[in-house]
């Protein structure tokens, strides 16, 4: 085989790639934003922990995002893991329901922490955040964000994304 056909059999399509990755179930997750008076956020899996000390965790959102050039200037984000229940704000966020961008905030109740960054009540875990370090790679900006603030609950399931749907752990 040449050098050519090696770098054609090596490539992977997007689609693949994407088919491939909804069997990475994941938690469902808004990240959300406030700058200059104004709210934006995303529907997103893509976040997980860094160090527990100092507290970090990350975030990728894709450089086309709403909310993406409203984090890079606030310096702040929250990362708010949904449950259950919050199937609904997830598809809101995701644009997924038809409301306008503008009403994404309609559903749920907001609150700030530290830095002013919307959390969403009821939600299984709220983390406050400060952008510590963006790391650009690809389509997309990994945010590191140090924890400035942390809540949670005991009860309540996770809401989880795999195989292209919406789902929960079994019991």
């Amino acid at each position: 085989m040449s050098s050519g056909e090696q770098a054609s059999v090596n490539r992977v399509s997007a689609e693949d790639y994407k088919v491939g990755m909804r069997q990475l179930a994941a938690s469902v997750n808004v990240i959300a934003v406030e700058y200059d008076g104004s709210r934006d956020g995303l529907t997103a899996t893509a976040a997980c922990s860094i160090s527990a000390e100092p507290p970090q965790l990350l975030v990728s959102v894709n450089s086309s995002a709403g909310a993406h050039d409203a984090i890079r200037k606030a310096g702040a984000f929250s990362l708010n893991i949904l449950g259950l229940e919050q199937e609904d704000i997830a598809k809101r966020f995701a644009g997924m329901d038809g409301a306008e961008r503008s009403q994404r905030f309609g559903l749920g109740n907001w609150k700030t922490m530290v830095t002013g960054a919307p959390t969403l009540a009821g939600a299984v875990a709220n983390f406050d955040c400060e952008v510590e370090q963006m790391v650009t790679a690809a389509t997309h900006t990994i945010f590191i964000g140090r924890v400035v603030a942390v809540t949670s609950r005991d009860d309540g399931q996770t809401l989880l994304y795999g195989d292209g749907k919406f789902t929960g752990l079994a019991d």
